[in-house]
C-alpha cells in the first residue's frame, strides 16, 4: 500500500536557488572596464600606427565639469564660479561644440532645488546633455 505523498521539493528549492544577483554585477563591472580600456591596450599592443590625414576635423567633445557643494557653490571643471559665470561658460563652450555635454556632481547634503536650478540655468543657453554622477552603495 503506498503512503501520503510527502512534498519535499519545497525545502529543495529553498537550498538549490542559487542567487546569481551579486555575480551578474560583478560580471558587468568588469564587462564595462575591459570595453572602456581595451581599446587604448590593444593600440599599443598591436603596435598601430595610425595614418595622418590633411582634412580631420580634429574634434573632440566638449565636456564640462560642473560640481555643487554642500554650501551650494558651482565649481566649473574645479574653478569657483557663479551662476553668470556658469552660464557664459556653457554658451562658450556651445559655440565651440554644439554636442558638448555636461557631467553633474553634487554632494549628497546639496538642496535638491539648487541642483534643479543648475541643471535648469544651463539648459536655459541652449545645453541638451546630462549626466548625472553619482556612487554606488555598498
Amino acid at each position: 500500500m503506498a503512503g501520503p505523498i510527502q512534498d519535499n521539493d519545497s525545502e529543495e528549492s529553498d537550498i538549490s536557488d542559487i542567487n546569481i544577483t551579486p555575480f551578474v554585477d560583478v560580471v558587468l563591472v568588469l564587462l564595462v572596464i575591459f570595453m572602456i580600456t581595451a581599446p587604448a591596450i590593444m593600440k599599443d599592443v598591436i603596435n598601430l600606427r595610425l595614418p595622418k590625414t590633411e582634412t580631420s576635423d580634429g574634434k573632440i567633445m566638449q565636456t564640462l565639469g560642473v560640481a555643487i557643494n554642500r554650501d551650494g557653490n558651482i565649481l566649473l571643471n574645479g574653478q569657483i564660479t557663479d551662476d553668470a559665470g556658469l552660464a557664459t561658460a556653457t554658451k562658450e563652450s556651445l559655440a565651440i561644440d554644439p554636442l558638448t555635454q555636461a557631467v553633474i556632481t553634487a554632494d549628497v547634503e546639496v538642496v535638491y532645488g539648487r541642483v534643479v536650478k543648475v541643471i535648469d540655468l544651463m539648459k536655459s543657453v541652449g545645453l541638451e546633455k546630462f549626466a548625472v554622477q553619482i556612487e554606488k552603495q555598498e
